[in-house]
């Protein structure tokens, strides 16, 4: 027997799952929105060069709790330090939440347990970067190996974040076997996703590690023989930004014509439009010699972008089971209802 103690209250937008939202839900709603906030300030102290903000100390900042007379990179690191930690404690308090709200097995505390696992390996992480000394204007492999990892875990617990908080608001369980081309959809552009996100969060290193004071010497920097590769990277990423988009844009027209419904109507139309957004602010960044708010816009725009996918493949494939429609071959009524059904036709034709 459920053990959910929050009724869900409909909003009035038909079988939409985020619609029904009960207090549970709007925590873990609320706890994404806070996440995007977290993932957007590391990215302004990578865009900064404030990593080294604390030194090579964690948790502590240059060896201390609380730094006495700390420099704008100090107080920027620590922020972000704290900050995370908020989340890393909000993310456990969502998993005691579905413990003591949902029964045991129950999806959405599979959820949160995924979330609570992936936000200590974002700490990890995180901490691994500081020991390492992988931070401010380090550009060895390493670094861009560190930072490509912790693009996909970001990607990784904002989606198990959001994918709480949607079944927690009715969302249905993902089935992905049987599901055909829906799954090869969503499966390839949340695959393209992630080499864009990790060829996006190098390049933009690059950016900061390499600025430049023009388009033209940026160009001309892309293509120079003796370039850093995280600079020649600059001009793979744009093309490959471009194809996904274009993947994407033909991904939600296949998911609205093969799972009509609500849900997924929305999203992928919201997915399709972000997914331009993002070439449009990718083209912005160019332009503009990647200023901060526009590495950060950008960013933002990635996260986002990928959450609505996700939602998006969740809620096509998690439509089998509510379109199933009759067996092919139904059972044959038993013996005494066959014989009622014939004296009751007999009574028919009598009467008519």
């Amino acid at each position: 027997m459920s053990r959910v103690r929050d009724s869900p209250r409909n909003y009035g937008l038909g079988t939409l799952p985020c619609c029904r939202v009960t207090r549970f839900a709007r925590f873990a709603w609320g706890l994404l929105t806070y996440d995007l906030c977290v993932v957007a300030w590391g990215a302004y102290v990578r865009a900064t060069g404030s990593g080294a903000g604390c030194g090579r100390h964690w948790p502590l900042c240059n060896g201390e709790v609380i730094p006495r007379a700390p420099r704008t990179e100090t107080l920027i690191e620590l922020s972000h330090r704290i900050s995370s930690g908020v989340a890393f404690g909000l993310t456990l308090f969502l998993v005691a939440w579905s413990i003591c709200t949902f029964p045991r097995g129950h999806i959405v505390r599979r959820g949160a347990a995924a979330a609570a696992a992936l936000v200590v390996v974002e700490a990890l992480i995180g901490a691994g970067l500081v020991l390492f000394e992988l931070v401010a204007h380090d550009a060895s492999a390493k670094r861009a190996m560190s930072v490509a990892l912790h693009l996909v875990n970001t990607f990784f617990l904002l989606g198990a974040t959001a994918m709480t908080a949607w079944w927690a608001s009715g969302g249905s369980a993902v089935r992905v076997r049987g599901q055909g081309i829906v799954a090869w959809t969503a499966g390839l552009s949340l695959a393209a996703m992630l080499v864009v996100g990790i060829t996006g969060a190098v390049t933009a290193l690059g950016d900061t590690l390499f600025p430049v004071e023009s388009i033209a010497s940026g160009f001309a920097q892309d293509f120079s023989g003796g370039a850093h590769w995280f600079v020649r990277l600059r001009a793979l990423h744009p093309l490959l930004a471009v194809l996904t988009a274009c993947m994407i844009v033909a991904s939600a027209r296949i998911l609205r014509t093969v799972r009509p419904s609500p849900s997924v109507n929305m999203l992928t139309r919201i997915a399709a439009a972000l997914a331009i957004a993002q070439v449009a602010a990718g083209m912005l960044d160019v332009i503009t010699l990647a200023p901060v708010l526009v590495q950060l816009a950008h960013l933002v725009l990635a996260d986002v972008l990928w959450l609505c996918l996700l939602l998006a493949a969740a809620a096509a494939m998690a439509q089998v089971s509510a379109q199933a429609g009759p067996p092919s071959h139904p059972r044959r009524p038993p013996r005494q209802g066959r014989q009622e059904l014939r004296a009751g036709s007999g009574e028919a034709e009598g009467v008519a």
